[in-house]
């Protein structure tokens, strides 16, 4: 049979894609984190072309679709869906987005990541993160039956028949039952948490008759008795989803960036995504076309049918995508490059099955991925491998490096647990696989991955709900789970402005840090540098203070402390450019860890001009170094000495700061981040204890808002956006009415607002709820 090609790529969502369906050939539902379900209508053919609609624009992350075919009360069928809201919507494909649902489910207590329906038996069943699936009846719209007794999340549902209901859960286990909520048997089978499930078609060659699949990226097929058959083997990660050709083929997506193809129990097609996840595929009952959501923000569809392929323009758009997208060094393991074969192995040696990873070392030195294609009988370049995002600090934990590993302490007197994450993972992935590593309560998912989420991101914006017991997020990065509840949805979301607190930016790893300084300071003595190479001593110093941040977070003052910010002052303004990353690191955490940083004289100079003189934002711009620099100078507000160096430089600052923002031509993320992040902590000075009636505020607060109406005007990455509206806001709220006035008048902050409501970004949301913050406050 003909492999699948690429038909249309479909582009609108904000963020991941994380539910797709099927209903008919001329048309696609995808559902989004970006809180919208979309409607693709097949408008011409060929080469297919869609054009969507907005059916639902909810409040929160949107993770699953159901589709009802029609019925004489809805002609058109029912779009069902559900997220982190709790609440499922029902709604008409045809109905626009600001009209009322047709049904409003209301029952789950937890984020809804599962539906499926039985039109056979008039109902839709569900799966929450409540450790429960429902039963709702149509036209009923009330909860007809709970299936209790999961012991974790139900992260999958499948409506066998009209009679049966088979759960997937956290807790490893397989559970079917009947539609009066009895359970009637339990399958043990799986090795890992269960993420998807799939009916199989009476004529499939095994004789099973359903497919699951989960974290342990096998797929199990068994019989409605619990036996199993068969195991399919071939993804690399964890596999979210499963579906059916009208062929009787399976179908299936994952972590690993692939969609499979399985005939049997044999793969007869691999398509690799230019994405971290394929969280979804579904397929057309009637043309056996598909359907994928993946995280790269993009709804694919691929066909059998040559009159169904794109153009050929869309196919190499594809292709390139692919064979260029970045492969995370974690996501293929440890990687010994001496030992790779040279690109000539793609022409001399065939593959063995389909799907076969095989890496290569190129002349240049990079290592790129190939996949063996059995039907062409060739090698498909897949990416390129390279170190994971972020400062390139990694630790190793079991044999393996992650950016971050985390301390989890769950019970006193015993060790902390740890917690290993890289930033190419999904955080509530990663805090599934913890928790069920740990055999913790899947209770404490929600606040696990939230953890991750902060800590990845350096800081949490908006107020902090108070918690009734000790800080349930610990100290020292270290995460004590089960010390506050899991947070409720609230009814509206919470006010986020204005800012109150200082954010800072301190994830790192210290020892990784500490060796790499050690190591380009052995290159500077053997390159003959001696001048501004650290001696012994010295190196001795900063190692010191790395081990005792480590362990306490902060400095006491003490003469070590003292010499230590001086060395690192060295390193970070006379070794050469390119070597300077570790001491800036280092000087970054000490501006939060002590007040010494803020007050020691440096050559005569303060902190903040020495590090400036040393032409840190001048081009041509090192973007990691002007990074570090600029989290820096956020981190000194952290310490009452530090705000103060902090805002008497406050004009040498900005020129800086501009100066390297025009010079990031590549308008790195991290760095406009970090740059937003600086001017909330300058926003929460100006407008808190009694100075936000002091002139100089109004003065400073306007020099602020004419940079953050420039940073919005071009910014594309969400976070930038977010906290650069989120120091926007704050100003704007509390520096009085002629700031107002000046925004409104001067600067035109309501059209640069109202061009990010436009964007997607501003659909998002949290986006969505501080943009009507501000737009309040300007009336």
């Amino acid at each position: 049979m003909a492999d699948f090609k690429i038909s249309a790529s479909l582009e609108g969502h904000g963020d991941d894609v994380r539910a797709v369906a099927y209903p008919n050939p001329n048309a696609v539902l995808s559902a989004s984190r970006d809180a919208t379900v979309r409607l693709w209508k097949l408008i011409s053919t060929p080469p297919p072309a869609y054009d969507y609609t907005i059916t639902t624009h909810g409040t929160a992350f949107i993770n699953t679709l159901a589709y009802y075919p029609p019925t004489p009360e809805f002609p058109e069928g029912l779009v069902f869906s559900g997220g982190q809201d709790t609440i499922i919507e029902a709604r008409q494909p045809g109905k626009a987005v600001d009209d009322n649902a047709d049904a409003m489910l209301l029952g789950h207590g937890h984020n809804v990541c599962s539906l499926d329906v039985c039109p056979e038996g008039g109902w839709i069943v569900s799966g929450s993160w409540d450790s429960t699936a429902r039963l709702w009846r149509l036209g009923k719209w009330e909860c007809d039956v709970v299936m209790e007794g999961h012991e974790g999340s139900v992260w999958t549902v499948l409506a066998y028949d009209q009679n049966t209901i088979i759960t997937g859960c956290a807790d490893k286990i397989i559970r079917i039952f009947d539609t009066a909520g009895n359970l009637l048997r339990s399958i043990k089978d799986s090795r890992d948490v269960v993420r998807a499930l799939c009916k199989l078609p009476p004529s499939h060659p095994t004789g099973a008759q359903f497919a699951s699949a989960g974290n342990d990226g096998v797929i199990r097929l068994f019989t409605i008795q619990g036996a199993q058959i068969a195991e399919l083997h071939g993804h690399e990660s964890f596999i979210y989803s499963l579906d059916v050709l009208p062929s009787g083929e399976l179908v299936s997506s994952g972590e690993d960036r692939t969609v499979r193809v399985w005939n049997g129990t044999q793969c007869v097609q691999t398509i690799t995504h230019p994405a971290i996840s394929v969280w979804s595929v579904a397929a057309c009952k009637e043309n056996g076309d598909i359907v994928t959501g993946a995280s790269d923000r993009i709804t694919r569809v691929f066909s059998r049918s040559p009159e169904r392929h794109a153009s050929p323009e869309v196919v190499q758009q594809f292709d390139s995508a692919v064979r260029e997208s970045a492969i995370p060094e974690q996501q293929v393991g440890k990687i010994n490059k001496e030992k790779l074969p040279g690109p000539d192995f793609l022409k001399q040696k065939s593959g063995t099955k389909e799907g076969q990873v095989q890496m290569i070392r190129e002349y240049n030195g990079s290592v790129t991925a190939h996949t063996w294609s059995s039907a062409t009988q060739e090698w498909i370049a897949v990416g390129t491998v390279v170190d994971a995002a972020g400062s390139g600090s990694k630790t190793t934990y079991a044999g393996q490096d992650y950016d971050y590993v985390f301390d989890v302490d769950v019970e006193d007197g015993k060790p902390p647990l740890k917690l290993p994450f890289n930033v190419s993972q999904n955080p509530y992935d990663a805090a599934t696989k913890f928790i069920g590593d740990n055999e913790l309560p899947v209770s404490y998912l929600e606040q696990v991955a939230q953890f991750i989420i902060q800590n990845t991101q350096g800081a949490t914006l908006g107020p902090q709900e108070a918690a009734t017991g000790p800080d349930p997020w610990g100290t020292e990065r270290r995460y004590r789970p089960g010390e506050a509840e899991a947070p409720s949805v609230p009814e509206s979301r919470p006010k986020v402005l204005p800012q109150k607190t200082y954010l800072s930016i301190k994830s790192a790893n210290l020892k990784v840090v500490a060796k790499k300084l050690q190591e380009l300071n052995d290159q500077l003595v053997s390159g003959g540098s001696k001048e501004v190479s650290l001696g012994p001593s010295e190196m001795d110093t900063i190692i010191a203070l790395c081990s005792e941040l480590e362990s306490s977070g902060t400095l006491k003052q003490s003469p070590a402390v003292e010499a230590g910010v001086g060395y690192l002052f060295k390193v970070a303004t006379t070794w050469p450019v390119a070597n300077r990353l570790p001491g800036l690191d280092l000087l970054r955490l000490l501006a939060s860890a002590t007040p010494i940083t803020a007050t020691t004289a440096y050559n005569g100079q303060d902190l903040v001009s020495g590090i400036q003189s040393s032409g840190v934002f001048n081009p041509p711009l090192n973007v990691n170094n002007a990074m570090l620099t600029v989290r820096m100078l956020a981190n000194l507000f952290e310490t009452e000495p530090g705000r103060e160096l902090a805002t008497s430089k406050f004009d040498q600052i900005l020129v800086g700061i501009k100066s390297s923002l025009a010079s990031n031509g590549t308008l790195n993320r991290n760095l406009t981040i970090a740059v937003a992040t600086l001017y909330i902590n300058y926003a929460v000075y100006f407008t808190t204890e009694g100075r936000e009636s002091a002139p100089e505020s109004s003065e400073r607060g306007l020099v602020l808002i004419e940079e953050l109406t420039k940073m919005l005007s071009g910014e594309k990455d969400s976070e930038a956006v977010y906290r650069s509206l989120v120091a926007l806001g704050t100003l704007i709220k509390s520096l009085g009415e002629e700031v107002k006035s000046a925004a409104k008048d001067v600067y035109d902050v309501r059209s640069i607002l109202g061009n990010v409501s436009g964007s997607a970004i501003g659909k998002e949301p949290r986006v969505k709820g501080v943009l009507g913050e501000i737009k309040e406050s300007l009336a």
